[in-house]
């Protein structure tokens, strides 16, 4: 090649270097001609727009996670309860307290309030069960019309799990496990709908006037009640040796082929040796709050307790045992003392207890 092609080859590659170097982006159309359009502008502009874009689905990603976490307040809530102050600083927006032999009311607060009862549900389920006297040995199937699509609450139970009705009212009552109290409804002679009407049906024959039932599980918010009807289905219930032994087993494992799964009881109180409890039941939805019921012998009495809408899982057990702790200090009633002036156990004379 001639040297001064050569040396307008050289000159030619020291300002491709030197525009590369300066940013600038080169195309070659019947020679080598620079752009006007600058590389690193169009990589930087590339490299905002993904930090933009990442930035914005990082924010969403945020916002989704803050909605799942935000609790809508109970109806209990809305109505004004929780405003309602006792002397015993229970935690819970309703409460009552009887004694299960005479029916005297030891405490109560907001007893008549009809609100969700959300799994307290579930002791109907199982007094409907029971009086149904179907096979408890039957094998019954879960199957996707049991998977809760009300709540999208999770369960153990995968689809096509095979078990006994025996042990789905077993798990539906001590672990509150909603396949399994949905597909003791659904298999039920008559399928849900009969099971539902016979639930309604036996809150009628006890006096539930203010209760009403649309599902089995009490996942759907239109399950309600008062305090004074659940404790007439804690004391029919309680009547029954089965579900007795049920609701208040600390645990239970069932098995599923070579697979085994442990269950606990929802009620950690179960576990106590301070309680002597006979039948209990929890429940949940944001709509009813954190709710309990249970029977026990305290202070030699046979009494059935009921509290609603409390603020936690562990306040609605505290509150249990506030009601204990006051009833173990009370003296012992006799007629004597009640006539020299000792005041009867009820409500309006709870001593003020500090708070735990």
């Amino acid at each position: 090649m001639p040297r001064r092609g050569l040396a307008g080859l050289a000159d030619l590659l020291k300002k491709l270097v030197a525009i590369h170097a300066t940013g600038f982006f080169i195309v070659a159309a019947a020679g080598l001609t620079a752009s006007p359009v600058m590389a690193g502008e169009v990589s930087a502009n590339t490299a905002e727009k993904r930090k933009v874009a990442k930035t914005a689905q990082a924010s969403k990603r945020k916002v989704h996670k803050r909605r799942a976490y935000v609790r809508k307040p109970s109806d209990a809530k809305l109505a004004g309860l929780h405003k309602v102050r006792d002397q015993l600083r229970l935690r819970s927006s309703v409460a009552l307290v009887i004694d299960q032999d005479t029916q005297e009311v030891l405490l109560s607060k907001n007893e008549e309030a009809v609100l969700p009862i959300a799994s307290l549900s579930k002791l109907m389920t199982g007094i409907v069960v029971r009086e149904s006297e179907l096979p408890m040995d039957e094998k019954i199937t879960i199957t996707r019309d049991d998977v809760d699509t009300e709540k999208g609450s999770k369960s153990r139970l995968h689809v096509g799990a095979v078990l006994t009705r025996a042990e789905l009212l077993h798990l539906a009552l001590m672990s509150s496990e909603n396949r399994a109290a949905h597909a003791l409804g659904r298999s039920h002679p008559g399928g849900m709908p009969v099971f539902v009407a016979l639930m309604n049906k036996k809150a009628q024959e006890l006096g539930m006037n203010d209760t009403k039932f649309v599902e089995p599980t009490g996942l759907s918010s239109d399950n309600k009640s008062s305090a004074t009807d659940l404790a007439m289905l804690v004391d029919a219930a309680s009547e029954d040796e089965v579900l007795r032994e049920y609701s208040t087993s600390p645990g239970y494992r069932v098995a599923f082929g070579r697979r085994r799964l442990q269950y606990s009881n929802t009620n950690w109180l179960v576990r106590s040796p301070k309680w002597d409890i006979g039948l209990q039941k929890t429940g949940y939805i944001s709509e009813a709050g954190q709710c309990l019921v249970l029977q026990a012998k305290v202070a030699g009495r046979k009494l059935i307790m009921v509290f609603l809408d409390s603020v936690g899982r562990r306040t609605r057990l505290a509150d249990a045992e506030r009601v204990r702790r006051w009833l173990e200090s009370q003296p012992a009633r006799n007629t004597e003392t009640s006539a020299a002036g000792t005041p009867e156990l009820h409500a309006l004379q709870i001593p003020v207890l500090a708070s735990h």
